[in-house]
């Protein structure tokens, strides 16, 4: 059977890079879904004349965007086999998408998540607080959890009826890690696949700002407690 492949990408001022992530997403893929999530610049057109389908969401949150791109998806008739979430700042690298599904499509793994290396990293791709918070968090779910996670990347692929299954609610910073705790609670399958990631155009919207990695972290330990003592 062959799979149906959506990508959903939020994104918030992200004019300049938009489109060349959009440009270098496998043609394999059947629909790409740009979440607008208010920005003031030109993401929103520059998305649609790439070829996306470009939604607005004005409340502003990694995942009030990405629940948006569900919602839509949930309205449509024909449903994807496969979701894929991806940044839109270019920091991914989207080609790299037929590897993170490959696990999914040949193997019936669950869930793939992009691994962030740092071989594979860019000089100064990812900030040291974001480094940090990775370790202490995946470090936490290996204590609490057993997991075999290294990293919260946002590049990651899941079969739709299994991302329906984990009844996502996180409006903010935690989307990523509620995700992965409740793929653990469930018991799904998982696997990471080592990806590239490079300097980001622009600048983050979380880790490049103090308030954003504070918010960040304690949003991302708030959630590995509360279901570590579920």
């Amino acid at each position: 059977m062959t799979s149906v492949i959506k990508v959903i990408i939020p994104a918030f001022n992200e004019e300049n890079s938009i489109a060349k992530v959009i440009y270098d997403i496998p043609k394999i893929v059947d629909e790409i879904i740009v979440i607008d999530n208010n920005s003031t610049d030109e993401t929103a057109n520059n998305a649609k004349i790439a070829g996306a389908t470009v939604l607005k969401e004005v409340k502003k949150g990694y995942g009030f965007a990405c629940l948006k791109g569900l919602e839509y998806i949930s309205n449509q008739t024909k449903k994807p086999t496969i979701v894929v979430f991806l940044d839109g700042d270019y920091s991914d690298y989207p080609e790299q998408l037929t590897q993170i599904i490959q696990p999914i499509i040949e193997e019936n793994i669950d869930f793939v998540i992009g691994a962030r290396v740092k071989d594979l990293r860019e000089l100064g791709a990812m900030t040291p607080q974001q480094i940090f918070g990775n370790w202490l968090a995946t470090s936490l779910m290996r204590v609490f959890f057993g997991s075999k996670f290294t990293d919260l990347g946002p590049f990651r692929a899941i079969k739709y009826e299994k991302l329906l299954a984990l009844n996502m609610t996180d409006k903010t910073y935690g989307w990523t890690v509620e995700m992965q705790l409740k793929v653990l609670k469930k018991k799904m399958s998982y696997l990471e696949i080592p990806v590239k990631y490079r300097n980001r155009i622009g600048t983050s919207k979380v880790s490049g700002t103090v308030k954003g990695s504070i918010f960040a972290g304690v949003k991302i330990l708030s959630w590995i407690f509360k279901y570590s003592f579920k």
